[in-house]
């Protein structure tokens, strides 16, 4: 079963290496977005110089070194999805050194009544995706370790936000009733597709992880609604909150 494919054998037969050659040690942080919007408007604005790649046959996605106020920061665009978004941070990291990642992104809202106008800082993630289960003991849930100090930073910057449970999942088109009432009565706030995973990954590679959504769609309240979604997927406020992230843990 896919719950026990967790070993504790570290070393893999494919490894980043083979594909990227020796690690590469050229920044400390990382911030990514899952917006192409997000994307190009930081690369249009801030002074960049693309330090990296992750390629596939789907293409290739570039990683950038950016000079903001002085100090260097790497930023790329993630691909969605624990399983992509997961490999990203793997090969991304070979390549850059990086040892935090600020990463933020959309949700649905399984409690719209909490998370309207606030961002979320999960604190645990329901595993209802594959790649945690390669990464980490099996167990529903992943604890979110830097929670507690995202929302200090969150504090101190006076920014309103929920902090609670998060359901990832590979599969929205399979978001039934019965599944999204399981998942609030175990208190989860809102559901998006990567955090279990990409947690776990940063767990096993000892990266820092910090992340924070933001709910467009609603799910709980008995008819669907996708209209707030574009809005939390693109709005730039959540790059600028990771700036001021990456300030207070550097």
């Amino acid at each position: 079963m896919i719950i026990h494919s967790y070993c504790e054998e570290k070393e893999s037969i494919i490894t980043p290496e083979a594909f990227f050659g020796e690690r590469k040690d050229i920044c400390r942080t990382a911030i990514a977005t899952f917006s192409h919007e997000i994307f190009q408007a930081v690369i249009s604005h801030y002074p960049h110089t693309q330090v990296a790649q992750i390629g596939s046959a789907n293409g290739h996605r570039p990683i950038y070194r950016l000079e903001v106020n002085g100090k260097p920061i790497i930023f790329y665009m993630s691909s969605i999805g624990a399983c992509m978004a997961g490999n990203f941070i793997i090969e991304m990291q070979w390549q850059t050194g990086i040892k935090n990642l600020i990463i933020f992104g959309s949700a649905g809202a399984l409690d719209n009544e909490a998370t309207c106008g606030r961002y979320v800082i999960p604190t645990q993630a329901y595993r209802d995706e594959g790649m945690s289960y390669h990464y980490a003991p099996p167990a529903d849930y992943i604890d979110i370790p830097n929670s507690g100090r995202l929302a200090e930073i969150f504090d101190g910057l006076h920014l309103p936000y929920v902090a609670g449970r998060v359901w990832t999942t590979d599969a929205p088109y399979r978001e039934i009733k019965s599944a999204v009432e399981k998942r609030k009565s175990e208190g989860c706030l809102a559901v998006e597709m990567e955090l279990a995973g990409i947690q776990a990954v940063c767990d096993f590679h000892h990266i820092d992880l910090y992340s924070f959504v933001v709910t467009g769609d609603v799910l709980d309240e008995g008819q669907y609604r996708p209209d707030g979604l574009h809005e939390a997927n693109h709005s730039l406020d959540k790059f600028f909150v990771a700036l001021k992230i990456w300030e207070q843990i550097e």
